[in-house]
């Protein structure tokens, strides 16, 4: 049955109008109806809608949160973004090199940042 439906992202934020200037004004998020619910917001990204939410948890998860998954010119997304603001994470993976804040691993190029309360989010291109 769930192989049928469509899964939601949903993220825990501390602070709705701090996640809207990040989701919205620095990644250049839409702002889609919430369902009219006040202590959410949600985006659309692609054809899939994010969801955030005020909770006291927010950002306690050490691991990835989000990905998006990029066809091609994760250098130019990674751009964009840097002007915008972001800062992107280093990791030491064995097998992978780091140029100008993308991880290299093959084909592989893979970026991870964090939103204001620390959920880490992450763009892949080529897996």
């Amino acid at each position: 049955m769930l192989k049928d439906l469509d899964a939601r992202p949903i993220l825990a934020v501390s602070d709705l109008d701090r996640a809207r200037r990040f989701y919205g004004e620095t990644l250049g998020l839409i702002e889609d109806a919430a369902d009219g619910e006040e202590d959410m917001l949600a985006y659309r990204t692609g054809s899939t809608r994010l969801t955030l939410y005020v909770s006291e948890f927010a950002g306690t998860n050490r691991a990835n949160a989000l990905v998006w998954p990029v066809d091609g010119g994760i250098e130019d997304v990674v751009a964009d973004l840097r002007g915008r603001g972001v800062t992107f994470e280093r990791y030491d993976f064995p097998g992978t090199d780091y140029v100008d804040g993308i991880h290299i691993a093959g084909d592989a190029r893979m970026v991870w940042f964090k939103d204001p309360d620390g959920n880490i989010l992450h763009l892949v291109q080529g897996m």
